[in-house]
């Protein structure tokens, strides 16, 4: 999860996560993103809290795909994607050996390196751009045939349904949205957590504000999967999804 004014991020087997970029290795490149990626355009008490989240460990998520994005996206044909949240990069690195063109974006200088290793380590680098966003401030340019939006939800303050609405017009026609968000807290998580209230997917569908002559809603739904927890409990996560295509 992630912090205040924080772009929220997923994490490879849905979690929340921001990152913010820097440069990679000899692989993915890593830019400020559109003249809008200097330092003066990140909330430093946001960049502070995910790249803490991250050096707290040698590797944060589990490296693998968010397993709605490989089931939703796994039947199109590549096109430009645009990843919000990119954290470690296990959707860039997944997107990228499908054959998709990727602009993966995140605020936590640790993130972006470490997912700036992970393509090139994949053999896939010349298909990932990295940027750095603190979405709350800025967002990249463009317009994309995907937009993943993974667990892009964060304990800091965070202008969630401006961001969305940004997602949205980032789709390029005929294109689509990808919208995963927790629906419940884990059995796992702590306590004081679970009087925790998230959207639904319906309201999630509001928030995004769509002109129904010129979106088309593909999927609305609460999946359940099972997980294992960080000390290795088993339970059943219920996540909230929607997927729109602009017409």
């Amino acid at each position: 999860m992630a912090a205040r004014r924080a772009t929220a991020g997923r994490t490879g087997d849905g979690a929340g996560r921001q990152v913010s970029g820097d440069r990679g290795t000899d692989g993915g490149q890593v830019d400020g993103g559109h003249g809008t990626g200097d330092d003066a355009a990140v909330d430093e008490e946001t960049a502070r809290h995910w790249d803490e989240l991250y050096q707290g460990r040698e590797r944060h998520w589990s490296g693998r795909p968010n397993p709605h994005l490989v089931d939703v996206v796994g039947a199109l044909p590549p096109g430009t994607a645009l990843d919000l949240g990119c954290g470690e990069g296990g959707d860039a690195v997944w997107l990228a050996r499908q054959g998709w063109r990727v602009t993966a974006v995140d605020v936590s200088t640790t993130a972006l390196a470490r997912s700036a290793a992970a393509v090139t380590a994949a053999g896939v680098a010349a298909l990932v751009d990295f940027q750095r966003h603190d979405l709350a401030r800025t967002f990249p340019a463009g317009v994309f045939d995907l937009v993943s939006a993974q667990f892009l939800q964060s304990p800091l303050d965070f202008p969630r349904a401006e961001v969305l609405r940004a997602a949205v017009r980032a789709v390029a026609p005929g294109g689509r949205l990808l919208v995963v968000e927790h629906g419940a807290v884990p059995p796992w998580g702590n306590a004081e957590h679970h009087h925790v209230r998230f959207p639904t997917p319906q309201e999630t569908l509001v928030d995004l504000d769509l002109d129904p002559d010129g979106w088309h809603v593909e999927r609305l739904d609460a999946p359940q999967r099972q997980a294992t927890g960080p000390n290795g409990e088993t339970g059943t996560l219920i996540d909230h999804l929607v997927l729109v295509r602009r017409r």
